[in-house]
């Protein structure tokens, strides 16, 4: 550990700096903002429409793969950003793949919700 924090305190510390990066996501990334409202709004009807634990934990769990997607693809953006703004292929590959693992993320909530209320 470069910064020598330790137990309780390395707890607190990673709470706290994992709270400010949520506040910066929903500052300044539009699709995070969408993203999380939508989550917001499907979280009640995904206990409400699961019968039982697991499936209700099956459709939560399908709306944050979505908001992580998206945290992990904004990282990779920023860090590219950071790096150069001119354009690069490397540096335009990363984005897209990025990119589509969110696409993948938001394809699969239909896909979990569908097998769990059709099941």
């Amino acid at each position: 550990m470069a910064d020598g924090i330790k137990g309780f305190a390395r707890l607190v510390r990673a709470t706290r700096v994992s709270y400010l990066g949520l506040g910066s996501a929903w500052r300044t990334e539009e699709a995070f903002r969408m993203e999380a409202s939508l989550c917001v709004l499907l979280a009640p009807s995904a206990i409400w429409l699961g019968h039982g634990g697991v499936e209700r934990a099956l459709m939560l769990l399908s709306l944050f793969v979505v908001l992580i997607t998206e945290l992990l693809n904004t990282a990779v953006e920023v860090v590219v950003d950071r790096i150069s703004l001119e354009h690069n292929e490397l540096s335009g590959r990363a984005k897209d793949l990025g990119s589509a693992a969110v696409h993948l993320s938001l394809l699969q909530v239909p896909v979990v919700w569908g097998f769990v209320l059709l099941s």
